[in-house]
C-alpha cells in the first residue's frame, strides 16, 4: 500500500535526531547540496521544507511549492528564507530561536576567559618553540564588571554563569523589568555608564539601523583603557575600524570577535591585531545546539501537520480576510505608537497595556497585541514575535500584558492606545486611522494630532505654557538652519503645564536640544524620527 503520509525535503546537513521526530509523523527525504532549479523540479511534492543555513529559499522556491506548508529554519536566523514570500503563498515559517541559546552564551564566556588571559596568543607563540610567560599576564575575572548589553535570552545565560565567576554585573536593556534583572543578580544602567565601568562589555543584540555600529569611536572613548570587547551576536555591531584603532592606541585592551558582516570571511582588518581574538561564528557550533534546533523545528512541522499552531512561527498566522481588511491600518498604527512610547518613556518597563476604544474592540485584536509587542522588541531581541508566542515572550522578560476593550469611542471611530509602565512613571500614545493614514491623537493627558511623515523627525518638548516660549524655540532652530515644517501644541490650562511637538526637516543637534532644556520652565526635551 502506498504511504499516504506528507512529505519532507531536507536540503541542508541536520541532525538525526531531529529526522527521526520527523520519520514517525511523516515520509522523509534528505538531499543536501541541491541547487535551487533542482529544488523547484522536486518541491512541488512535499508539504515541508527543512534547511540550516546553506539552502537560500527563495520566492521561486516557494512558488513552486504548490502542496508547502511549513518551511523550517533548524536555526535563530532566518536571513535566507523569503518570510515576505511565504506569507504571500500561505505557508508558515519556523525556526528555533531558544536552541543554540546555551552554546552562544558559553561561546561568550569562552572568548571573555580567553581574551582575559591571552590563550590564543600564547598557545600560538608556544608553538612556534618560544617559552615567554611574562608576555602573557591576564587578569582575574573575580571582583571585575562585565557589562552586558542585551538581557534576551542568550545574554540572560551569560549572566548566569558570570555570576559563577564572582562578577559585578551591569546591563541594558531597557525591555526587561527590575525584577527580571534582580533575579539574575545583574544592575540595570545606560549605556554610558557600562562602557564607563566595566572591564568587560558582552553584546547580545539584533543587527537593525539603530544598533549597526552601535559601538565606534565616541562609545570607544567612554571605555578603561583595561577593558575587553565580546561580540558573539552579530557583526556590525561594532566599527570595526574604530575597534582596531583603539585597541592600537591603547585605548582600551582587547577584543574577541564571533562574527562578521559579512560571512565566510578570510581576511579583515580584525586579523592583524594580536589584541583581537577571532573565531567563525562558532556560537551555535555544539552538537547540542544542532540536536536541540533540529528537535525544535521537528517538532514544529508535525504541530502543522496535525493542524496546530507552531510555537516559533515566524509570520503570522492565518486571519480571516474580513477581519485582516479592518486590522491591517492599525497594525501599522501599532508599529508607529510603539516607536514613540519606546522613545518618551524612562525606566525600565513593568507593565505593556494595551487599550482599544470604539469600532475596533469587537475583533479579535491578538494580532494587534501580537504588533506592539513586536514593535517593542524591534531592535532590542531577535525574537520574532506573533500571536501564539507574544504572551511568553513579554513573560519571559518579566513584563505583563494587559488589554483592555471599550466598544464606545467618543471621539474617534476608533482609537488604539499603548502604554509602558516603568519604575519611573507611565508613559501613553495613542493614535487611529483616518483615510488610510495613521494618527497621533494624544501623548499622556495632550490632544493633538500628528501625522508621522516618513523622513520626518519629531521634537517633543514639554514645558510651562507661557508666552515668548515658541519664539524662543524657533530662534534656537533657526539660529541651527532647521526648518520646521509643522507645530503642534496640547495643553492642560492656559500658562499651565503644555507639550510643544515641532516637526523638523533635519534632526537637531544635541548641542540646540540642551539649549531648549536650558529655556525656563522647560522640564523635557527629546527628539524622535519615525
Amino acid at each position: 500500500m502506498a504511504d499516504k503520509r506528507k512529505k519532507v525535503l531536507i536540503t541542508d546537513d541536520i541532525s538525526e535526531e531531529g529526522i527521526e521526530i520527523l520519520r514517525e509523523e511523516a515520509q522523509v527525504d534528505v538531499k543536501v547540496g541541491l541547487e535551487p532549479e533542482e529544488i523547484i523540479a522536486v518541491i512541488g511534492d512535499y508539504e515541508a521544507l527543512m534547511v540550516r543555513s546553506q539552502t537560500i529559499v527563495k520566492a521561486d522556491i516557494i512558488k513552486a511549492g504548490k502542496k508547502l506548508q511549513v518551511i523550517a529554519r533548524a536555526g535563530v536566523g532566518i536571513d535566507n528564507v523569503d518570510v515576505e514570500a511565504a506569507t504571500r503563498y500561505g505557508v508558515v515559517v519556523v525556526n528555533a530561536p531558544t536552541g543554540n541559546t546555551v552554546s552562544a552564551a558559553e561561546h561568550a564566556i569562552a572568548l571573555l576567559l580567553a581574551s582575559a588571559r591571552n590563550i590564543p596568543q600564547a598557545n600560538e607563540l608556544l608553538k612556534t618553540g618560544v617559552w615567554r610567560r611574562n608576555d602573557f599576564m591576564g587578569t582575574e575575572l573575580r571582583g571585575k564588571t562585565l557589562g552586558i548589553i542585551g538581557l534576551g535570552n542568550v545574554g540572560s545565560e551569560v549572566a548566569k554563569r558570570a555570576q559563577g565567576f564572582e562578577m559585578r554585573l551591569l546591563g541594558n536593556d531597557p525591555l526587561v523589568s527590575l525584577e527580571y534583572a534582580q533575579k539574575l543578580q545583574v544592575e540595570l544602567v545606560d549605556l554610558k555608564q557600562i562602557l564607563r565601568e566595566s572591564d568587560f562589555i558582552t553584546l547580545h543584540l539584533p543587527l537593525t539601523p539603530q544598533t549597526r555600529g552601535m559601538i565606534g569611536s565616541k562609545e570607544l572613548a567612554l571605555c578603561k583603557p583595561s577593558v575587553r570587547i565580546i561580540n558573539c551576536a552579530r557583526g556590525g555591531l561594532i566599527d570595526e575600524e574604530a575597534l582596531v584603532k583603539a585597541i592600537k592606541e591603547e585605548k582600551i585592551a582587547g577584543a574577541a570577535i564571533d562574527v562578521f558582516e559579512k560571512e565566510p570571511i578570510t581576511e579583515s582588518i580584525l586579523f592583524g591585531v594580536d589584541n583581537i581574538i577571532v573565531t567563525p561564528h562558532l556560537g551555535a557550533s555544539t552538537t547540542e545546539a544542532q540536536i536541540l534546533a533540529a528537535r525544535d523545528v521537528a517538532e514544529q512541522i508535525v504541530d502543522v501537520f496535525r493542524g496546530q499552531p507552531a510555537r516559533s512561527a515566524i509570520n503570522v498566522p492565518y486571519i480571516p480576510s474580513e477581519t485582516l481588511a479592518a486590522l491591517a491600518p492599525y497594525m501599522k498604527l501599532a508599529t508607529t505608537l510603539c516607536k514613540l512610547v519606546y522613545k518618551l518613556s524612562e525606566g525600565q518597563a513593568k507593565t505593556i497595556r494595551i487599550k482599544y476604544d470604539g469600532d475596533i474592540a469587537n475583533y479579535d485584536t491578538n494580532a494587534l497585541k501580537a504588533a506592539v509587542v513586536g514593535g517593542l522588541l524591534e531592535g532590542i531581541s531577535e525574537e520574532r514575535v506573533n500571536i501564539i508566542n507574544c504572551n511568553l515572550i513579554a513573560a519571559r522578560r518579566g513584563l505583563t500584558v494587559i488589554e483592555e476593550k471599550e466598544a464606545i469611542c467618543e471621539n474617534y471611530t476608533s482609537l488604539l492606545a499603548v502604554e509602558i509602565s516603568t519604575n519611573k512613571g507611565a508613559c501613553t500614545v495613542s493614535g487611529t486611522v483616518m483615510h488610510d493614514e495613521s494618527h497621533i491623537v494624544r501623548v499622556n493627558d495632550y490632544w493633538l494630532d500628528i501625522v508621522p511623515v516618513p523622513g520626518s523627525y519629531f521634537l517633543f518638548s514639554d514645558h510651562l505654557d507661557r508666552p515668548g516660549f515658541i519664539g524662543a524655540i524657533g530662534k534656537i532652530t533657526g539660529d541651527a538652519d532647521i526648518n520646521i515644517s509643522s507645530m503642534h501644541l496640547g495643553r492642560l490650562k492656559p500658562r499651565g503645564q503644555a507639550l510643544l511637538v515641532l516637526t523638523l526637516d533635519e534632526p537637531l543637534p544635541e548641542k540646540q536640544q540642551q539649549q531648549i532644556l536650558a529655556i525656563p520652565d522647560v522640564y523635557s526635551v527629546k527628539l524622535v524620527e519615525l
